[in-house]
């Protein structure tokens, strides 16, 4: 019998915490259309993320969401069963689910869980809990991808029970279940690998660093347009930024005077970053050039003041600060020209890595340069906003790799 095709059931917390029914005619047809358990659960499922969604960064939030619906899809219509009644088998069956989900539960694309018509909030037929993940810049096409090859990673799988234990916690602290068979089950889970592999960091190389930073500064010479452009690459490389720090949240919105001087004249930037945390991150002196050059761009005084509130970039039109889609289309336009840059005087070799380059690796590449450079880790470790230093050692120190590799190159065949 063919595993019944999945449904969302929780929309973005600003809809979720306000949700009712009677506007998502298709959901309450759905929750209601189950056995009596269903409602309750469904009722856990929105009680648990909208505290997420009150107390957790919008990152946590998404992902708790996801994980809660497919868990809960699962009971629903594979295994039918509520979460009083599960053991550690069968969180273990679930983590099987997961490994290898139904063609029909696997998208190639994200898409809006809901659509509006009509006046009501319908289910998006396209929509599907699992998806996946193709090669950048490949096409989304059902006819070139095979479903059938998903897997999740190790990330994706220890995500889940993540999720799922957090969820079950939840309604411990509630009072509505006693007991958390997922964390007993985590330890047990046979699709976990112990990892003893060289991890390497999504980072760029010196030389594509380069060809990034030159395009980005040819452009912005050529054409004023792109000063923003320029600021954008040297601030998320230089300042360690992951692109939300950088971009307007609904609770944050990154302003000129977040830079800031102390008494003994060193630079800082104010973040807000990942888990709510503030953080003030160094600002290099040499970072200051390219900070005066924007600023001038856009008519400002060479330096930001105590009380200045523009925003640190600021959109194209309307007002207010970029949005993180926005900013990634524009670090895209100079991963992708000094792609082509590199590959015509380098060939494609030198250049892969930029072709399949994100905005996170300007980040990765900054402090990966910070730890050859011989900066103190625990320095390094604050400007990253790391709640721990192992966290800092662990990815991004690969000196010792690198020593290991070279010495290997030395043995011969014969």
């Amino acid at each position: 019998m063919a595993t019944p095709k999945p449904v969302p059931l929780f929309p973005a917390y600003v809809e979720l915490k306000n949700l009712r029914f009677s506007d998502y005619p298709d959901l309450q047809a759905f929750v209601d259309s189950g056995a009596s358990w269903w409602q309750s659960h469904w009722r856990w499922g929105q009680e648990f993320l909208n505290y997420t969604g009150r107390n957790k960064s919008e990152h946590t939030f998404t992902r708790f969401r996801n994980e809660t619906e497919r868990f809960l899809l699962w009971l629903f219509l594979v295994k039918s069963k509520p979460m009083d009644q599960l053991r550690k088998a069968d969180i273990l069956e679930y983590a099987d689910f997961c490994w290898q989900p139904p063609v029909t539960w696997i998208s190639l694309v994200n898409c809006d869980k809901f659509q509006f018509n009509n006046g009501y909030f319908v289910f998006n037929k396209a929509w599907a809990p699992f998806k996946l993940k193709l090669p950048k810049n490949s096409q989304s096409d059902d006819a070139v991808a095979d479903k059938k090859k998903y897997r999740p990673s190790q990330q994706t799988l220890t995500a889940t029970f993540t999720g799922i234990i957090a969820f079950y916690k939840y309604l411990m602290n509630e009072e509505y279940l006693y007991g958390n068979p997922a964390q007993i089950a985590k330890s047990d889970c046979r699709h976990f690998i112990r990892d003893a592999q060289v991890k390497e960091i999504r980072r760029l190389t010196d030389a594509q660093w380069q060809y990034v930073f030159n395009v980005a500064q040819d452009m912005a010479d050529e054409d004023p347009v792109y000063e923003r452009t320029l600021f954008i690459i040297c601030a998320l490389k230089t300042l360690f930024l992951r692109i939300s720090e950088l971009s307007e949240r609904k609770n944050w919105t990154p302003i000129m005077s977040h830079f800031w001087q102390d008494s003994d004249g060193n630079w800082w930037l104010k973040v807000f970053g990942k888990g709510r945390k503030l953080r003030d991150t160094t600002v290099p002196p040499s970072f200051i050039p390219y900070l005066k050059r924007y600023r001038a761009y856009r008519g400002l005084s060479p330096l930001p003041s105590v009380s200045e509130n523009h925003p640190i970039v600021e959109k194209v039109r309307g007002q207010g600060g970029m949005t993180s889609r926005q900013l990634t289309r524009i670090v895209q336009q100079v991963f992708n020209r000094a792609y082509d840059a590199m590959r015509s005087a380098e060939g494609e070799d030198s250049a892969r890595k930029l072709k399949e380059a994100s905005t996170h690796w300007l980040r990765h590449t900054g402090a990966s340069m910070e730890v050859e450079r011989g900066r103190a880790l625990k320095d390094l470790s604050e400007d990253l906003g790391h709640s721990s230093m192992a966290t800092t050692d662990t990815v991004y120190v690969q000196t010792e790799n690198r020593v290991r590799a070279r010495s290997g190159k030395d043995r011969e065949v014969n």
